[in-house]
Order: structure tokens, then sequence, then C-alpha cells
């Protein structure tokens, strides 16, 4: 089987992409052939062509954290595991390699979309609903009448994290710029313009504070964030992109925001501060870290095909143009996920409108 996959060769712009044809094996055992359907571009790949990712792979790779796709053929199976079948969908955590159209990945690391789900549709909640559903669920522990902030409202995970509060009837306050107010607004949350004075905005809507503050912005804001918390209250950092652009180390950035976060937990405050990974455990504890995740996602697929939540697809682009859709992503423009499909012709706007 030949695969076609877009391939980082060096730190560089998105441009510096290319396309690489080689041959793949037949799936061993546990293993499984993934015809794909579906991947995207996360804060990752921003990150990883800068060399700047705090555990990324060496150059050359091929970029790609999540994946769906149909399964084409099965290895043989090892021990008692549950196998998928030619022709179901699936998705996948790959951190590195969805951005081809074949694939080769071990089965117990699959977990199955529903019928009646779309492959773009699920593409956008792979990483971002496992994402948003942990930190939401399980490191937060936010309850229904709570208040909470969201950073990045408009974005990939940031949209799935207001939809998902508001499904279980958690208020949202949403920061994002002027232009995407109204989107934050109709996914159900407060919009604030984050070039405001944002915690002054917050302290109006929530003269108390807020149950939790979900920044992947990280920089000098974590501050802000740690600040708007009522007594009680969680700040959940996952991320670092205020610092995108500037020189220097990703591991040391993420090193120093971790140490800060430790020290704040010593504060007599009864505030906590977190950071999330969402591959934390899978060393350590592979088979129930594959456990936990089928959960989370099935359980967000379930809220997807049951029209609780809704995929916030922003464009989709031909796998060949990944790198205009990398450089699409870092525009600052983008409202949900952007899409990368295998096979497909030019870039499509929302539900394939073409714009």
């Amino acid at each position: 089987m030949q695969a076609t996959e877009m391939v980082l060769p060096s730190v560089g712009e998105p441009e510096s992409l290319q396309v690489r044809v080689r041959q793949l094996p037949e799936p061993g055992p546990g293993q499984a052939l993934v015809r794909v359907e579906a991947s995207g571009v996360t804060f990752a790949e921003q990150q990883m062509r800068r060399g700047k990712y705090y555990d990324m792979p060496a150059f050359p790779f091929v970029p790609g954290y999540d994946l769906v796709g149909t399964v084409e053929a099965v290895g043989a199976p090892v021990g008692g595991e549950t196998r998928p079948v030619a022709g179901q969908r699936v998705a996948a955590l790959t951190k590195t390699g969805g951005w081809a159209d074949h694939v080769l990945l071990d089965t117990a690391d699959l977990v199955p979309v529903p019928d009646g789900v779309t492959a773009a549709d699920a593409e956008t909640l792979v990483t971002n609903g496992a994402t948003a559903w942990r930190m939401l669920h399980h490191t937060a522990k936010v309850k229904p009448g709570d208040t909470i902030v969201v950073h990045g409202a408009n974005g990939g995970v940031g949209s799935v994290l207001v939809q998902l509060a508001r499904a279980s009837g958690i208020h949202v306050i949403g920061t994002a710029s002027a232009r995407n107010q109204e989107a934050v607004r109709a996914l159900g949350a407060v919009p604030v313009d984050y070039r405001g004075d944002v915690p002054a905005r917050v302290r109006e809507l929530a003269p108390h504070g807020v149950a939790a503050v979900f920044d992947h912005v990280g920089g000098k804001g974590i501050r802000d964030s740690w600040r708007m918390l009522a007594p009680g209250g969680t700040l959940v950092s996952y991320g670092s992109a205020s610092t995108r652009d500037q020189a220097g180390n990703g591991t040391l950035t993420v090193l120093k925001l971790v140490a800060r976060l430790a020290l704040w937990n010593l504060l007599p405050n009864r505030r906590c501060a977190h950071f999330f990974n969402l591959w934390a455990g899978k060393a350590r504890r592979p088979e129930q870290y594959r456990a936990r995740l089928r959960d989370d996602l099935t359980q967000v697929f379930a809220l997807l095909r049951a029209g609780t939540i809704t995929a916030r697809i922003d464009r989709v682009y031909p796998l060949e143009q990944a790198a205009a859709a990398l450089r699409h992503a870092e525009s600052g423009q983008v409202v949900g996920k952007v899409v990368i499909v295998p096979g497909t012709g030019a870039a499509q706007g929302p539900a394939g409108t073409g714009r």
C-alpha cells in the first residue's frame, strides 16, 4: 500500500512542507491499516514547525496530531483485545503522522466513531473534544450553575469547551477578538474582547470570582487568570500561545509555566492551578489511558450525534494544501478548527460552502 504524506523537514515556514510517497507494510499483530478521511491543524503543529513544541520528535517527521478514518485491514489479534473490523470508522490521537492518506496504527488506540457522524465533524472533536471534556469534568470538576472563563472561546478547544459547559448548565464568559464576538455569543457564552480590560469585565459579570478559568495563552496574562478565580476555584493552563512567535526553547517555556503554577498551589488561598497535558499518563499506564480516552470521546461523540453540540469547521483543505491550512490556522481569524481532508479539491469553507 502506497501512502501519501506531508513531511516537515526542519524548522521553517509552513511552505517548507514536502509531499512524500512511501510504501506501507501490511498491518502486523495488533495493528490496523486506516484510510485517513480527515485530520486537522492544532497549536501543536504551529509550534512544531518552529521547533518549539515541548516534546516533539526529531526532524523530519509527518505532522498531524489526530485523525479520523476507515479501517481497511487488520492484523492478527494480540491477547484478548477487541479489534475493529474493516469498514469501521475510527478516530485516533497520534501526536504526529496524521497528515497522510493512509496510516498504520495500533488497534488499541482506535476509538469507534458512531454512525451518522461525518469524518470531518468527528475530527473537530478528537483532540479538542477530549481536551475540553477532561479539563471541564475531570481536572476542574465544574458543577452546573457555576461560572467559568474560557480564553479563546472561538478557537478549536475553546469553542468545544463553551458548548460542553453550556450543555452541563454552566455559565460561560468567553474571550475573543472583536470580530468574533457574535460567534462566541452564538455558542452560548458572554463575549469579552480580549484586547480590553478582561479582569475588570469579568469582575462586573462575576463579582465574587469564577469557578474556573481555562487558559491556553500563558505568558504574563496567566496572572490575570489566577486573580479571576473565586475561593475554591481552579485555573487550568493548557498552552502558551502568547509565546508562539517568541524566540527561545519551547520546553523551557512550559517548565517555567508549570513551576509558576506549582508555586501558586502553595499559597493558602484555597485556589488551585493545573497544567493540562492530554498525553499525561499514557507512558506509565497505557491501558488505563486508552480506556479513559475511549470513554471520554464516546461521550463527546454521543453529544455531537444528538445535536447537543455541533462541529465548528472553519475551513477544509486538501492534504496537498497542508501548508495553506497551517498558514490559515495561524492567522488569528479562525472560528473552530481547520480540517485537512485527503483526496479533496480546492479549499472549502464550513460544510463545503467553498468560502
